[in-house]
């Protein structure tokens, strides 16, 4: 429950939306994807593999709403779809591998914490 006095600014509340969209694990992957150029939707998911195709078309438009990639359809039988990154989009690149840098280095020390931290607990709760 917040606090009767609890304030939170409308710039505060835009940056936690965008911060949601660009910390999602689909965001970051479709980025990843479309970072050595155009590609359309049937590469993209298989590509990723696992994720649903409704799921993709959400992501898809989500990023495009955002500024973070363009949708463009070609007049062919059947109609050809591409998606790319947009200038924002390529900015965005940079952090998001930066930040799967860090993570791909971390990975083990984070895995020790959780087993400890785990171990603490399931000790605590035996005790």
């Amino acid at each position: 429950m917040k606090p009767a006095n609890f304030h939170e600014s409308s710039t505060c509340r835009r940056i936690s939306e965008i911060l949601s969209r660009v910390g999602d694990k689909w965001t970051v992957l479709v980025i990843v994807q479309l970072r050595e150029g155009p590609l359309r939707f049937s590469d993209i998911k298989r590509r990723l593999g696992s994720i649903s195709q409704k799921m993709l078309t959400s992501t898809l438009r989500a990023l495009e709403r955002d500024g973070f990639l363009t949708r463009t359809v070609y007049p062919t039988v059947p109609p050809r779809v591409d998606y790319a990154l947009t200038p924002l989009g390529r900015d965005l690149l940079q952090p998001v591998t930066t930040m799967a840098d860090w993570a791909t280095r971390n990975v083990d020390a984070i895995d020790r914490a959780r087993a400890r931290f785990d171990g603490a607990r399931a000790d605590a709760a035996a005790a």
